[in-house]
């Protein structure tokens, strides 16, 4: 959900498959000629006579001969295919211990079919055990063979804006203090630790186009309405800066956990406030130096610049802003997603683990799974949100 609509900009089709390194060749199987022809025997009807009419080649170009292979050669082949299967089995020990899962039994069957069945039968396992389990890969460094696991969280075609334009006028009801307090230190952990940039920054990909956009709207000097939209930029500014420095002031971190002690729900909108107060708390506690970038897709250079496509980076559907509704979040909308139609991937929290040998490092997607749970569940919240008085902005 785009927590105003749904925006699925991910129909492009000009999206590239990733280069991976290619998994160990298939070995050829090379047979033998059969032993030296005897000579037949004297029979007593002779032999059959050959007509004299005959091409003597013909029989010579329908014979195909297998080029000698020196017995050196041969072993070495099957020396070299023994040890990618025994690196391979090793990884695979290992990748399933990792996971906890058994593999079935292939080693008893002939290479390469053995390898191939073993990581089928092992990514179906993981996928259906483990919600953001991608793919395995196998992969050649040298002579030596080993698995790759990787792991995404899929964040769909959701662009994750918090708006905070409602926390502004929560500001503004006394009815709504306890909440907004909540809800500020809330926003203070995702803006301060998580590192949720905020639309006001400079830098920030919607401070890009709210400017970009604003230059728009002053150059159209014929439209009747546009002294109003331009209100609407001014506006955005103005409650922009106020949360920023509210989300900025560490005393909301501070007496984050003093007022989830202190909150009472009194209706449902409460309980909710109340609910994201605790999972909040709770993913800062675990994770108190996390940011939401952390495990950002990294993407290689492509020397083919004909064949290069932009990639959706993450600070570009997550990010503060100041509202999703109205004319003004419908104007940048739209220029979001012409954007993104044109991009041919996404970056997404990935993690990929190599079972080479070498010390793996004990790391999940726990963190992000929480933390976009946590988003929709605020936007969602925040998006709702009916005043119980009217604001005047003049």
């Amino acid at each position: 959900m785009n927590h105003a609509k749904d925006n699925y900009f991910r129909d492009s089709k000009t999206a590239c498959a990733k280069k991976t390194k290619t998994a160990s060749r298939t070995a050829q199987r090379v047979y033998a000629l059969d032993a030296k022809t005897q000579r037949p025997g004297r029979g007593a009807e002779g032999q059959t006579t050959l007509s004299a009419c005959a091409d003597a080649t013909d029989g010579f170009l329908k014979v195909s001969f297998l080029p000698k292979l020196y017995q050196g050669e041969k072993a070495r082949a099957c020396q070299e295919t023994e040890k990618m299967q025994s690196d391979f089995y090793a990884s695979l020990d290992r990748l399933a211990g990792h996971y906890g899962v058994s593999p079935m039994p292939t080693r008893h069957l002939e290479y390469p079919y053995n390898m191939a069945l073993a990581v089928w039968d092992l990514e179906q396992k993981l996928k259906n055990s483990f919600i953001n389990f991608q793919e395995i890969r196998v992969l050649q460094d040298g002579f030596k063979t080993y698995l790759v696991s990787e792991e995404k969280f899929n964040t769909g075609t959701t662009l994750y804006y918090i708006p905070t334009h409602p926390i502004y006028q929560m500001l503004r009801d006394p009815e709504r203090k306890k909440n907004t307090q909540l809800l500020l230190s809330v926003c203070s952990y995702l803006y301060h630790i998580a590192g949720i940039p905020n639309y006001r920054e400079q830098g920030s990909y919607l401070y890009w186009l709210y400017e970009m956009h604003r230059e728009w709207t002053e150059e159209e000097q014929d439209r009747e309405e546009n002294e109003r939209y331009v209100r609407e930029f001014d506006k955005a500014e103005l409650i922009g800066d106020c949360m920023g420095q509210k989300f900025f002031s560490p005393m909301n971190l501070n007496f984050f956990e003093k007022r989830l002690n202190g909150f009472k729900s009194r209706d449902n909108f409460d309980k909710q406030c109340l609910d994201i107060g605790k999972k909040a708390f709770a993913i800062y506690t675990d994770y108190p130096n996390e940011s939401i970038f952390r495990n950002a897709s990294v993407h290689e250079e492509d020397e083919d610049e004909d064949t290069e496509t932009e990639s959706i980076g993450m600070e570009k559907y997550i990010s503060f802003i100041s509202d999703t509704k109205g004319w003004l979040y419908e104007s940048i909308q739209e220029s979001i997603n012409n954007e993104f139609n044109e991009c041919g991937s996404m970056d997404e929290p990935t993690i990929i683990k190599s079972f080479d040998g070498q010390e793996l490092t004990q790391s999940s997607l726990d963190f992000e799974s929480r933390l976009f749970a946590l988003l929709d569940d605020l936007c969602e919240l925040l998006y709702n949100y009916t005043p119980l008085q009217d604001e005047h902005f003049n």
